[in-house]
């Protein structure tokens, strides 16, 4: 006998070790996978970065009704019970028989603590005695408001959301401390069957579900009966799923891709971080109506249903803080950041470079450059004969004419003056990181660069001669409300003030008399247009005041938007549809 109780005590052992059971002792050990939440400039939450949508939330940040929603509708003799509530399974096991399947569970709010830490989703006896095993011995660790604690953070309540925090902010953009009672009760009654209650998808099912919650919370007494009718008769608004994402989703996707350099990808699920970034919401939205509208505009003239990419940057020019970005007309469909990861033909907005550089070396804009046909041999024994864009020549031209009018062949022979290397420098010191070709195509934007860099590389001429890389992040905290370290680049100096107010009132000429003129009727606006072989790609890079702004359009593949889409017809508009609505 003693052999074979020996026997079934270490079987018993043996399987309960093989058990996949976390070592949580107490509370401190329950560490979760919880989501990086990033922030714009005001403090509002605009996404979150996860493998589970989880924010861990103490019960002393809750509303008081909140959990003993969940208590009602889930266990109302969670408080008495030791984990296992013995009428519930005994109810249960009776439907059961009756129904012929194991449709019901009679779990408490303990057993679906082990269930969703310990165990899998499967629906066996001998899961639900493992479950009932586990349950007992977590109340005899932790204390009941600790058990209740993992659960409002663990439970799932649907569209990707583990916890109460993470649910009030998917379904109402709210903290879960500014919901309402109606709220509350629609969320409690989530945990049974998020997708069977989803509020977006069975709106009559959640409302009798919400319904069923409140009579519970008017039967325990927690509310009145008045109380109860009053929060079912309130109508709930419910945000549009993945909303941020559609709006502001290529910026996050960036700030990810910054954290995840800094720190690393599992910090961003597993250290609660909160991400303080440089996003203003309200011109993220306008840039992406104006993206939007510009490319819709150049299908239109063109009369095609092909309607051509575009991206957006807009930044703070002496800080370098970005305001917004757009890098496609639609995150849903294509995550391809084109603002940040794809370089194009910048043409003529590059122009400022040489003239700066030119500038530097004592040039002045009226001096005189000879605007006629000229031709270069080429080392492999090739001629190049560059043209201007509308093929006229005007003989002695002042370098000052030739930026405001983007004539290439001034700035082709001014680059010639001026020297490769020293254009090549400045342009990096700016910022451009992409490898610039050594020869004079240069002048006409023929080294492919990203919209992200070219526009930072402008502030230069806003911020007198002084440059900032662009910065996302201004500061990162842990789940504890520690500072992390975040690097935030210095101002540098590459340009005189001279050189620097010189190109940036050349530039406003562009703007009122030049290639830039769609873009005039923006207040102080300074700017250069840019396109490049066969109106492949439509850029506007200006500024006004502070706020530094460039555009893009064209097509993935590199085919012509079509004919007269210069960047003064497609780019410059977007811009200026961008910026006036900045000044509202």
């Amino acid at each position: 006998m003693g052999g074979i109780a020996s026997l079934l005590v270490g079987g018993g052992l043996a399987w309960f070790l093989l058990l996949d059971i976390p070592d949580i002792h107490s509370v401190d050990d329950y560490r979760p996978q919880v989501a990086t939440i990033v922030l714009d400039r005001t403090g509002k939450p605009v996404d979150a970065i996860y493998k589970q949508y989880r924010i861990i939330t103490p019960l002393s940040k809750m509303p008081s009704l909140l959990p003993k929603a969940f208590v009602a509708a889930e266990d109302s003799r969670f408080w008495q019970h030791p984990g296992l509530d013995l009428w519930s399974i005994l109810r249960a096991g009776i439907n059961n028989v009756r129904s012929g399947r194991r449709s019901q569970g009679g779990s408490t709010i303990t057993q679906q603590v082990t269930r969703s830490l310990m165990l899998t989703r499967e629906k066996s006896y001998t899961r639900k005695i493992t479950e009932t095993i586990l349950a007992y011995r977590l109340t005899k660790m932790l204390t009941k408001e600790e058990i209740l604690y993992i659960y409002l953070n663990e439970i799932y309540l649907g569209e990707g959301a583990y916890g109460i925090e993470a649910a009030a902010n998917r379904y109402f953009g709210k903290k879960s401390s500014q919901l309402s009672l109606a709220e509350i009760a629609l969320l409690a009654g989530l945990p049974q069957a998020p997708s069977r209650y989803s509020p977006h998808n069975r709106p009559k099912a959640a409302k009798a579900r919400q319904r069923y919650v409140l009579n519970r919370m008017a039967e325990e007494g927690l509310i009145t009966n008045a109380a109860a009718r009053k929060a079912y008769q309130q109508e709930l608004h419910y945000i549009a799923p993945y909303k941020n994402k559609i709006l502001s989703g290529y910026f996050t996707a960036h700030v990810r891709k910054l954290l995840a350099k800094q720190y690393g990808q599992e910090a961003l699920f597993q250290e609660g971080l909160t991400v303080m970034t440089t996003l203003d919401s309200q011109l993220q939205a306008h840039a992406v109506r104006a993206v939007k509208r510009g490319v819709n505009q150049v299908a239109k003239r063109q009369k095609t249903k092909n309607i051509p990419q575009g991206a957006l940057v807009a930044m703070d020019a002496r800080t370098g803080r970005v305001r917004a970005l757009v890098g496609g007309t639609n995150y849903q469909q294509s995550q391809y950041n084109r603002a940040v990861d794809a370089n194009r033909q910048p043409g003529s907005s590059f122009k400022p470079f040489i003239y700066a550089a030119a500038f530097e070396k004592g040039r002045h804009p009226g001096d005189l450059i000879n605007d006629a046909p000229f031709s270069i041999r080429n080392r492999d024994g090739s001629v190049w004969q560059p043209k201007n864009y509308n093929n006229r020549y005007q003989g002695p031209t002042s370098l000052a004419d030739g930026l405001i009018h983007s004539n290439n062949i001034v700035s082709i022979k001014l680059l010639q003056q001026a020297g490769l290397k020293p254009v090549i420098r400045l342009a990096q010191q700016a910022g451009i990181s992409a490898d610039l070709q050594p020869d004079l195509t240069l002048a006409l934007g023929s080294s492919p660069v990203s919209l992200l860099e070219m526009t930072a590389g402008y502030a230069a001429f806003a911020n007198q001669g002084f440059t900032v890389r662009p910065v996302f992040i201004t500061s990162v905290r842990d789940h504890t409300g520690r500072r992390r370290q975040w690097p935030q680049p210095r101002p540098n100096k590459i340009l005189s003030p001279g050189t620097a107010q010189q190109i940036k009132r050349l530039l406003t000429l562009a703007v009122q008399y030049g290639t830039g003129r769609q873009a005039a009727a923006v207040k102080n606006a300074a700017g250069k247009t840019g396109t490049s072989d066969n109106n492949t790609d439509a850029w506007f890079i200006g500024f006004s005041d502070r706020l530094l702004a460039g555009v893009w359009l064209g097509y993935d593949r590199s085919r012509s938007l079509g004919k007269k889409e210069t960047g003064g017809r497609a780019a410059a508009p977007v811009w200026k549809t961008f910026m006036q609505q900045t000044k509202k």
